[in-house]
Formats: C-alpha cells, sequence, structure tokens
C-alpha cells in the first residue's frame, strides 16, 4: 500500500511539474520580430502617373509563437510626430495584412490616399513612419521605418455637385485649377471659406471655372461684381479665415471675418461662453479638445454670436442653423456625444459641397 500511495504522489508532482512547463511554454516565452520592417526604397516622389506603379514594398520576418498556428500582421502608418510620447501611435491608420503575410505592396494611388490620410501635406515633402503588428495570444512590434514621401493634391467632383465658381488669388499664386471654391446649394447664392495667411496682397477675384478663359469676377465698386476682367480684384482687409458669399445674378458679393467656437450644456462654458476653436492652414480644418458631457448637446458657432451656427439634419450632416446668406433652419438638432470624457471635435470647411464634423474620443 506505501508503495502505491509512493507512485501516487511521483505522478502527481510528475503532473504538476509538466503543467509548469507547459505554462512557461505558451504563456511566459517572450516573442520578438527578428529584425526590422524593411522597405524597398526610402523615397516615394507621388504623381497621377504613378498611380497604377508599385512605388514601394515593406517586408518583415516572421514572429515565431511558442504555439504552432497562424500569425495575424496589421501594418500600422502614422507621421512621426504622433509616435512618440504617452499615445505613441494612438492615431495611426491600421491595415490588416493577414494571417502569416510577410509583405506589403503599395501601389501609387493606394500610398498617396494613405498618406493624405494620416496627415502628409499635399504637394510637399514630409516624413511617414510603418510599424508592423503581430499577434496570436500576445501583441509583438517590428521597429519602424521611415519613408520620405511627397503626396499629390486629389481633385474630386463636389460630393453634392452644387455648381461653384473659384476663388483664385494672390494667397494661392493666382491658379483657378487649384484655387478653393464658393457653392451654391441655393440658386445663386455661392458660399465658402478660404483662408488668407498673412504677408500677401489679399487680392482675389471669382472665376466661373478653372481657368482664365471664361468670366471672372473683379471690383465692381463697393459690395459689386463686374464680369469685366479688365477691372480691379477684390480685396480683403488683411490675414484671416473668411466666409465669401456671391451672388452673379445681382453682381455682389460679401465677406465676413470669422473665427469658430463649440457652445453648450456638453462642452466647458456651457450656454453662456463659447470654447474656442483653433485653425489648421495645413489640414484646413478646425480643432478644440475639450472635456465633454453626455447629457448636454452642442453647437458649431461663430464669432460667439448666434448669426452664423451649425445644427445636424436627420441624417447627421451639419447645415446652417442661422447664417444671412440663407433662409433660417429650425428643423436642425444639435451635436452629443456618446459617453462623457475628453474629446478632439473638428469642423472641415474647406470643401463648400460637402461640410463635415468629427468626434473622437481620447
Amino acid at each position: 500500500m506505501k508503495k502505491i500511495f509512493n507512485l501516487v504522489l511521483i505522478a502527481t508532482a510528475c503532473m504538476a511539474v509538466a503543467c509548469h512547463k507547459n505554462a512557461e511554454l505558451t504563456v511566459l516565452k517572450p516573442v520578438a520580430f527578428g529584425s526590422s520592417i524593411s522597405a524597398s526604397t526610402s523615397t516615394a516622389i507621388l504623381s497621377p502617373a504613378t498611380d497604377s506603379a508599385t512605388v514601394v514594398t515593406l517586408k518583415w520576418p516572421a514572429v515565431v509563437y511558442p504555439y504552432k498556428s497562424h500569425v495575424t500582421y496589421t501594418l500600422q502608418a502614422d507621421i512621426p510626430t504622433d509616435t512618440v510620447g504617452a499615445t505613441a501611435w494612438g492615431n495611426a491608420t491600421s491595415i490588416l495584412i493577414g494571417n502569416d503575410v510577410l509583405t506589403k505592396t503599395f501601389k501609387g494611388s493606394d500610398l498617396n490616399t494613405l498618406a493624405l490620410a494620416i496627415g502628409v501635406p499635399a504637394n510637399d515633402t514630409a516624413k511617414m513612419v510603418f510599424r508592423v503588428r503581430a499577434y496570436q495570444d500576445r501583441d509583438a512590434f517590428s521597429h519602424a521605418v521611415t519613408l520620405t514621401i511627397s503626396p499629390y493634391k486629389i481633385i474630386l467632383p463636389p460630393s453634392n455637385n452644387y455648381p461653384v465658381l473659384y476663388v483664385p488669388g494672390d494667397y494661392q499664386g493666382w491658379s483657378p485649377p487649384t484655387a478653393p471654391t464658393v457653392a451654391a446649394s441655393i440658386p445663386n447664392v455661392y458660399e465658402g471659406y478660404i483662408n488668407e495667411p498673412a504677408g500677401g496682397t489679399y487680392h482675389f477675384k471669382f472665376t466661373s471655372a478653372p481657368d482664365w478663359n471664361h468670366i471672372n469676377y473683379g471690383d465692381g465698386g463697393t459690395g459689386l461684381l463686374t464680369t469685366d476682367g479688365t477691372k480691379g480684384d477684390l480685396v480683403l482687409p488683411g490675414p484671416g479665415y473668411y466666409e465669401l458669399v456671391a451672388n452673379p445674378s445681382t453682381l455682389t458679393w460679401s465677406y465676413t471675418l470669422v473665427t469658430w467656437g463649440i457652445i453648450g450644456d456638453a462642452t466647458p462654458g456651457g450656454w453662456t461662453s463659447d470654447t474656442q476653436m483653433s485653425y489648421d492652414a495645413t489640414k484646413k480644418v478646425w480643432t478644440v479638445t475639450a472635456n465633454m458631457l453626455s447629457s448636454g448637446s452642442f453647437k458649431f458657432r461663430a464669432n460667439n454670436q448666434w448669426s452664423i451656427d451649425f445644427g445636424i439634419d436627420a441624417n447627421g450632416k451639419i447645415q446652417y442653423a442661422d447664417n444671412p446668406a440663407f433662409p433660417y433652419n429650425g428643423s436642425l438638432g444639435n451635436l452629443t456625444v456618446p459617453s462623457n470624457g475628453n474629446y478632439t471635435i473638428t469642423l472641415d470647411l474647406h470643401d463648400p459641397n460637402n461640410y463635415t464634423y468629427k468626434i473622437h474620443k481620447n
């Protein structure tokens, strides 16, 4: 009987050791990339001519996990300033590569779209970084590789297909094809925004086409337009962000210098004080980071006044509630956040056919 008891103890001890070894093998053993991610080139200069060409191929080594099964790889892309600090890689764009795939090839059009999406300025030369995430039962991340890239601006047709006028001027090199536009969401009332940086002449014109071969509207007197292309330019009083309104039927125009903020009982200032937004000239958006309450609501408001402000329609699109250029719209709702917390809120008014906003919880 004693021998049988001893054999049971030995068997139990062996099972305990085996379990311990299995736990160490499958859970405690570290995993890592054996070497860095590599790129077939260090520089990518993009243009419409490179859209269908292969411009860069990224490769990385396999990560060996203790358990023999598929490993899922995801490529992450970001700008260098977003890859350091407490929130490093928090804003990265992730591209699922797949199980056991160790390479990613980009055509020019795909890399151009990705670069613009993560914040690389169009028609400029800057850097973007890539790293790879491996996952089976835990994450492993590769070291990053840096690519110098020059994306080009993608000119898309207006999303709402409203008629537009182009706004070339000294502030953008007098180039109608690349000029901002104002759009007519109601007949003959063309409205939109331009940013005038300091240091220029603040001169501009409206053109009916993205060239100088059709109608261009110049100065017809105070608040008036003329179709005589030999007349003088329209002039703004100085730098800043302007709403422009033009009516080619009545040959009138106006401007309003604006700043934007958020106001409402969801915001730090309640309904009595605007929380100001800041303009990012590179991304062409207004942003604010603030602590928000889900129990309240808010609106976007210009110049701390109820003269120009946005609500949202039943489809979640922002529309003017108040604007001197348009009829009052009392059917709109207020904006909300889904839960209490710190948010970055973005207002994008660079395309008059498609004003948009984003709410991102930090």
